[in-house]
């Protein structure tokens, strides 16, 4: 099990089942457990997500980006629900940095 530490500096744990759950799914992201956690960690962009999920949010090269989909769910635990690589995000949905 790997930790990494939200924007809220919430623990989000990436279990040994979720990332053979999610690698079984999108196989592209073989490589990428390292770089999922980051995006958990150091996020361009945080957007809603459904069901009081969050989607971290970190550009890998001209448009593609990778989602961290994760919840927190108090102040000492969480854990990422799934990961996928998309060729934009939607900017309607972001609620990190808040815009005033």
């Amino acid at each position: 099990m790997e930790i990494a530490f939200s924007i809220n500096d919430v623990p989000i744990r990436l279990t040994d089942e979720r990332w053979e759950h999610i690698i079984s799914n999108k196989p592209y992201l073989l490589d990428y457990e390292s770089v999922v956690l980051k995006a958990v960690e150091e996020p361009v962009v945080i957007l809603r997500g459904y069901a009081g999920a969050l989607i971290a949010v970190l550009p890998l090269g001209r448009n593609r980006f990778l989602h961290v989909v994760y919840k927190e769910v108090n102040w000492e635990d969480g854990f990422i629900v799934t990961a996928f690589i998309a060729r934009e995000y939607r900017r309607s949905q972001i609620i990190w940095p808040s815009r005033y």
